[in-house]
């Protein structure tokens, strides 16, 4: 490893191929690198890249194809709790337990900018579509909108009674969600900063949140266990899918909008067939638990990461193959 400036390069970091017994053979890549817990994944739009966030307060870039990290970003002074890549890849935000969002050039490891208005860890993070504005949610209770490209708060969306686990737009970017330790979800207009709906129904906190591709359906997990479905327009519970015995800490969408990947607390990777709402593929991780997944934008990967430290890249289609859930 060597040190340019303040970013640490990776020399020695890359991909340990999976070898009989040490990893399902679904497994074709696990990348190894962070020293704790990951708890957060991004994937940039174009799929070459991968961000992956830990307790140990660093953030790694990894390039997919190639199954190897490029750069380590070691700013943060706490655990990093969420990553997001702006639409064209270029920039990639982090936010920390030590309330500041980094701003980051993906193509060189250089932080360009630090965001600071929160006033305790940053938990969610999210970039409008179109790019031009992020939001961010934390345990001071807040959303935050932010111009990131000069560092400006222009909104502070309050309501939330309890701190912010997650935030999400919707596709076309008019719509936020965000979702906390009160058990709500909040929508919001994205451009007036007015709240649409307050959604009610879980019983325990909310982890995560994720868009249809469609923007009409929102996807909620927790603590409860359960995955909820809301109808977006009409602000009302469509339907729930029951799976995970205890805390979901992570959704993500395919692209084709066919299948929901969920990491739950109890060790579970579920595959959700979305139009059944039944579970198509499980596997069992026991201990070492799943903490994060993230589709690349061919749906033909899933990547995983987990309290062993390691991000896993599951080929899909064997994935589906060998733990179909009958």
């Amino acid at each position: 490893m060597r040190r340019i400036g303040s970013v640490l390069v990776a020399v020695c970091w890359s991909l340990s191929p999976p070898s009989s017994g040490s990893a399902p053979a679904q497994v074709v890549a696990t990348l190894k690198g962070h020293k704790q817990t990951i708890t957060c994944l991004a994937i940039s739009r174009d799929g070459k890249t991968l961000a992956s966030g830990s307790k140990d307060g660093s953030v790694i870039l990894w390039d997919v194809a190639a199954a190897k990290a490029r750069i380590t970003l070691p700013d943060h002074k706490d655990m990093v709790t969420a990553v997001a890549f702006t639409p064209d890849g270029k920039t990639l935000a982090s936010g920390s337990h030590d309330s500041d969002i980094n701003l980051w050039e993906v193509a060189t490891g250089k932080r360009i900018a630090t965001l600071r208005g929160h006033q305790k860890d940053v938990r969610g993070l999210a970039f409008r579509p179109d790019g031009k504005l992020l939001a961010s949610g934390g345990v001071d209770r807040t959303v935050r909108l932010w111009t990131w490209t000069d560092g400006k708060e222009i909104e502070r969306l309050t309501g939330h009674t309890a701190e912010v686990n997650c935030v999400a737009f919707a596709p076309d970017g008019k719509t936020l969600a965000s979702g906390g330790w009160d058990r709500q979800v909040r929508l919001w207009d994205a451009e007036t900063g007015k709240l649409r709906a307050a959604l009610t129904g879980h019983n325990e906190f909310v982890r995560d949140l994720v868009f249809t591709g469609d923007g009409k359906t929102l996807l909620s997990s927790g603590k409860d266990g359960v995955i909820r479905l809301w109808d977006v327009e009409e602000g009302k519970l469509r339907t729930s899918w029951e799976g995970h015995k205890g805390l979901v800490r992570s959704l993500a969408l395919s692209p084709d909008g066919k299948l929901v990947a969920s990491a739950g607390r109890d060790g579970t990777l579920n595959l959700w067939d979305v139009s059944s709402g039944k579970i198509c593929a499980a596997v069992q991780e026991g201990v070492l638990g799943f903490q994060a997944v993230a589709f690349t934008p061919d749906g033909k990967t899933l990547a995983t990461g987990g309290i062993d430290r390691n991000v896993s890249l599951w080929d899909v289609a064997e994935l589906l193959k060998r733990n179909r859930v009958k």
